[in-house]
């Protein structure tokens, strides 16, 4: 005997009142409801995923600028002085994380074309 009614799966989602605006005026424009609209989106969009190897630079260079930064502000606070010499490494490491910020979002861009 077959099943009188189909089966489903419910999944809450939370969303900010800014984000669910944005998504019900989408789904007007669309001339459907929410649940339509999501539901659509979510099963006929295919994802992109991003090998995250080549950022790995990026977010170790982050690291060592944040390291830098605060032992200035640190430094800087003890003493109420700053030294040219610290001002100019994180200059130099911004350059670089920069560059290599750079190269990725390329990277990216090339791999999503």
């Amino acid at each position: 005997m077959a099943r009188k009614y189909k089966q489903i799966h419910r999944k809450e989602i939370d969303f900010d009142i800014k984000d669910w605006e944005k998504i019900e005026h989408r789904a007007a424009a669309c001339h459907t409801d929410t649940t339509k609209y999501l539901r659509n989106i979510i099963l006929n969009t295919e994802p992109n995923f991003y090998d995250m190897k080549e950022i790995a630079p990026l977010l170790n260079g982050m690291r060592i600028i944040s390291t830098n930064i605060n032992q200035i502000a640190k430094k800087t606070n003890e003493t109420n002085n700053i030294y040219a010499a610290d001002v100019e490494k994180l200059r130099e490491e911004c350059e670089s994380l920069f560059h290599t910020l750079n190269l990725c979002v390329s990277m990216l861009r090339s791999i999503k074309a």
